[in-house]
């Protein structure tokens, strides 16, 4: 690997010229990350108030309501793999993202139509395929549109505003309850707007950059042969994500400690919306860096982080302890989910690039749903405490990983700072 930036690097007119490269990106990033962004808020404003419509208003059990959450986002992690497998058999990757993103946002004004939870868990199915059918295409249309030089940047911009409709859904969903006093339709109707905003977004304002002539056809894009093209570099990123998602358990879990330290139910939400809010603010300005200084650097600083959260979250006796740990797990995923998604980029064939990310999605999804599994099991068994270690145990894992196939990559050009 090439050596980081020595001490000039912290000059100032070396950080003007860095924030001015960040600001340089293409429209087209922009505009996925506002499609990203709009879409997020219409689904958030839904998924934050239907588990409770469905219990409260539908009489839905909480074990259903948990078994169709499972089995949709199941769904979207297996569709992910075949949407990116069939971009790069096409070379086309912006039909299939719009496919996607449509087929969510037809599915919007079903949520407020339904008249029993058959039409919901329908929908809910169908929103989840959309997410799956685009989540993959999406990604390798952002490592296709960005200069290489600002790969780290178009990401967490991406994954940033992405992240910013996270948590402005759930607050638009809450000041629309209190305004409507509680009418969950109204809120469920309203949600659908900024769904087709997405998608025009997407039609109109994004470009899909014309393949090059020299650029590798690709035919059976999941036979072994390809998975087997993806190179070495490209499975040992995978792996490490895949143990790192042990340590990054759903964060439920964030909102079952909130609880157990005495936090009201009404102020809950809040949570998520503190998680995302730190998650979004650090995801872009973290890329802009990573595109100057040593990639897998930056991913062990996230890693340290989550494993300071977990630690703070274990021992956390009190409102202040937990959202300090909350802040911190929203740091370590602006410092680690961009970078991953730019390393499955820069180590993936740019004719495989569908088919990394579908593979890597479904590989993190089961991970993460493994992961999940654990800690509820920890939680009933032993506690949060347990918990929380458990997640700082494997964070201690990943980062001894990423020092091993640092060395592995040492080769290789692909994960340094540009020179």
């Amino acid at each position: 690997m090439s050596a980081q930036p020595d001490g000039s690097s912290t000059d100032a007119s070396k950080s003007d010229n860095w924030l001015r490269r960040g600001s340089g990106l293409p429209a087209g990033i922009w505009a996925l990350g506002f499609v990203s962004m709009f879409m997020d808020i219409s689904s958030e404003m839904i998924h934050a108030l239907l588990p409770i419509y469905m219990v409260t208003v539908l009489g839905t059990s909480a074990l259903s309501v948990g078994i169709i959450e499972g089995i949709a986002e199941a769904t979207a992690s297996i569709t992910k793999v075949f949407s990116g497998a069939l971009s790069d058999w096409l070379g086309k990757r912006k039909l299939l993202a719009a496919a996607g993103y449509g087929l969510a946002a037809f599915t919007k004004p079903v949520f407020p139509l339904a008249s029993s939870i058959e039409w919901l868990i329908a929908a809910r199915f169908v929103d989840r395929i959309g997410k799956g059918i685009r989540g993959a295409p999406r990604d390798a249309l952002v490592a296709d549109i960005a200069p290489p030089h600002l790969r780290g940047a178009s990401f967490g911009l991406r994954q940033s505003l992405d992240t910013v409709g996270a948590f402005l859904g759930p607050l638009i969903a809450i000041g629309l309850m209190w305004m409507t006093a509680n009418h969950f339709l109204m809120v469920f109707w309203i949600a659908v707007i900024p769904a087709f905003l997405s998608v025009g977004l997407m039609l109109l304002a994004v470009k899909e950059p014309v393949r090059p002539k020299e650029q590798r056809r690709v035919r059976m894009p999941l036979h072994r042969d390809e998975l087997r093209r993806l190179g070495g570099a490209y499975w040992w990123v995978v792996a490490v994500a895949a143990v790192f998602t042990l340590a990054r358990f759903s964060e439920a879990f964030l909102i079952l400690r909130a609880q157990s330290i005495g936090l009201p139910l009404a102020l809950i939400p809040i949570v998520l919306v503190i998680m995302s809010l730190a998650y979004s603010v650090s995801a872009y300005p973290i890329g802009v860096i990573s595109d100057r200084v040593n990639r897998l650097t930056i991913l062990a600083l996230g890693l340290v982080l989550l494993l300071v959260a977990d630690i703070v979250l274990a021992f956390a006796s009190d409102i202040v302890g937990v959202g300090v740990g909350v802040v911190l797990w929203g740091l370590h995923m602006g410092f680690t989910q961009g970078l991953l998604a730019t390393l499955i980029a820069e180590s993936a064939p740019a004719e495989l690039r569908g088919t990394a990310f579908g593979m890597f999605n479904l590989v993190t999804g089961i991970a993460l749903l493994a992961a999940s599994v654990i800690a509820g099991a920890l939680w009933d068994v032993s506690g949060p405490q347990a918990t929380f270690l458990a997640g700082a145990a494997f964070a201690t894992v990943t980062l001894a990983g990423l020092f091993f196939i640092r060395g592995r990559l040492r080769t290789s050009n692909q994960y340094t700072s540009v020179s």
